[in-house]
């Protein structure tokens, strides 16, 4: 028996990429504006799901699983499913009906909105993996360990990894907003919030203050989320 819930975090990615090709398959779309935002998120989706694979596979269940399994001991195996597995499944779902509008046939070629989604979304891509990737060679090397790495994006922005993501989730959006779907911009806000107050930048950093020592001095100099370039 597996008792590691942490596992759900690998699957985040990809279920946003199976729920964009059911909506395509769904509504019977062949055009290649619908085709292109599908692969976007396929991009994204499938290569967050494997870096995290590749990261959490074997290591144990994540620090922030752990604690709450201490905390409700017994009660664990519901508090889980609900606030764990069946809250990660809302929020997907939520977030992820940007989707539809964002594909709705009312054009099949792509706009200036569009064309700025994808601007977006590469800046965001780049960010989210190559900062994966910077991090993941620092750790690497057993001579960073308890060290902080101030180097490449982690130079001009703590958490370029979710800044990264959030930004691509707004060329997301852009796809919607261009087929008239302004409402639907609950999606980036919602993803961007996560990222930022919830599961992202705030809970990592009360465990990098208390665990690094040069946290605290790199807190001064780069900024949290957006990043500083000059």
């Amino acid at each position: 028996m597996v008792k590691d819930a942490s596992i759900i975090d690998i699957f985040w990615g990809t279920g946003f990429v199976i729920v964009a090709w059911f909506y395509r398959t769904n509504l019977n779309l062949t055009d290649t504006r619908s085709l292109i935002y599908c692969i976007l998120i396929s991009i994204w989706g499938l290569r967050l799901s494997i870096h995290l694979a590749f990261r959490n596979i074997g290591k144990g269940e994540d620090y922030r699983y752990q604690e709450w399994r201490k905390q409700y001991q017994l009660n664990w195996w519901w508090v889980s499913f609900l606030r764990v597995f069946l809250l990660q499944g809302v929020l997907l779902w939520i977030i992820s009906a940007v989707y539809v509008r964002a594909i709705a046939k009312t054009s099949s070629t792509l706009n200036i909105a569009d064309y700025v989604g994808i601007l977006l979304w590469l800046i965001g891509f780049t960010f989210e993996a190559i900062g994966d990737w910077q991090l993941t060679q620092f750790k690497k090397n057993p001579a960073n360990k308890g060290k902080v790495l101030q180097t490449g994006f982690w130079a001009l922005t703590r958490h370029p990894n979710y800044f990264g993501d959030a930004l691509l989730w707004w060329g997301f959006y852009l796809f919607a907003f261009s087929n008239g779907g302004f409402l639907y911009i609950f999606s980036p806000v919602l993803m961007t919030f996560l990222l930022m107050k919830v599961s992202g930048v705030t809970l990592l950093e009360q465990k990098l203050q208390e665990t690094k020592p040069q946290y605290a001095d790199y807190i001064k100099r780069v900024p949290a989320f957006f990043p500083k370039f000059f």
